[in-house]
């Protein structure tokens, strides 16, 4: 038996709680890789699936971690893969490039830009120009410094301060600066709103989902940096180790099974024969199967089993069950669903 093994990178933290949003536990047990030692924090494995092995991390190392191919694939946001990339480029003129196989739907934040209030007719890019104008050094707090400096560094150039505001220094908070002119970015390990609210920056990048915290402390986003989400993330030059692009495609489908049920259910029935055209219409109309229906007929009744949002508002689960059942349908069960795989290209990589 080969000893290759997948090296896979376990994000700690909320991600990985049952009893929070990500609940990557189950998740991953509903693919078929059942977990040991996750939930308690690590060392983490998989007992049934020992050609997979966990590296337990935090997603804002993962970047770096695929980069150097110290993991094979990563789950992570992807505000910090991006984090890292830039790091690589901006730090050690490195290009690194890393590739997005799967989203898991969960984990969505923004990237903003938070300030103290402003006159409401001055716009984003007035207030910008101003303080480019008045400040030689503009001083700047976030937890994600190189995606402010990519985006600092792109405003200047739009609003003619790139000569001027060229110089960058990402330091820790708050030590001296070691520029005199150009944008200092300094990098904090949280409440990056308190800062703000305090003066002790001119403005601050936030990671936020509701964007409640950032109004609490009485501040206002004046732009919108990037979108993120969870996602696994792998290096591209996986590919060219045969035994483990096998095993990155037999995970990443799995997985993939996994988070597309999520909120499914199938709904399995039997049906007098003289009923099934009545039937078929409704599912026909309301789109309920993909190329068609499926079906196993005897000579007196067939049986039916149709995949179903459960959640869905447009075509609520209960209405449905309650139609089928008018138009002829018996023995009407529903089934929830850990997974559900289209075909074997579900996934480009």
């Amino acid at each position: 038996m080969s000893d290759v093994r997948l090296v896979i990178g376990l994000p700690a933290g909320s991600l990985a709680d049952p009893n929070r949003g990500g609940n990557l536990i189950n998740l991953l047990k509903h693919a078929g890789f059942a977990t040991k030692g996750y939930d308690q924090g690590g060392p983490s494995s998989f007992p049934i699936t020992t050609v997979l092995m966990g590296w337990d991390g935090r997603p804002q190392e993962f970047g770096a971690q695929l980069a150097i191919g110290e993991v094979d694939i990563a789950i992570a946001g992807d505000d910090w893969i991006r984090e890292r990339t830039l790091e690589f480029k901006f730090e050690y003129d490195q290009d690194i490039k890393l590739e997005r196989v799967l989203s898991l739907e969960r984990g969505h934040v923004r990237i903003v830009v938070i300030r103290r209030p402003v006159p409401e007719q001055q716009d984003v890019d007035a207030w910008f120009r101003a303080l480019f104008s008045e400040k030689a050094l503009v001083t700047v707090v976030s937890e994600m410094p190189y995606v402010a400096l990519e985006w600092i560094q792109a405003k200047a150039q739009q609003l003619g301060f790139a000569a001027s505001h060229a110089a960058y220094s990402v330091q820790k908070y708050k030590t001296p600066p070691r520029i005199g002119s150009g944008v200092v970015i300094y990098e904090t390990w949280g409440k990056t709103e308190a800062k703000v609210t305090n003066g002790s920056v001119d403005f601050g990048f936030e990671i936020t989902q509701s964007g409640s915290a950032i109004r609490n402390y009485g501040l206002n986003i004046c732009a919108e940096v990037m979108k993120s989400e969870t996602a696994i993330w792998a290096n591209p030059a996986l590919k060219s180790f045969p035994e483990k692009y096998d095993l990155a495609r037999m995970f990443l489908l799995n997985l993939y099974g996994s988070v597309f049920a999520e909120n499914k259910v199938l709904l399995s029935f039997n049906a007098r024969n003289d009923a099934v055209p009545a039937l078929l219409e409704y599912l026909k109309e309301h789109k309920l199967f993909g190329d068609e229906p499926t079906m196993n007929a005897g000579p007196n009744f067939t049986e039916f089993g149709v995949q179903l949002e459960a959640t869905c508002k447009e075509l609520p689960l209960a209405r449905v069950r309650y139609e089928l059942l008018k138009l002829g349908a018996t023995h009407l069960e529903t089934i929830p669903l850990d997974s559900s795989i289209p075909g074997i290209d579900a996934l480009a990589f």
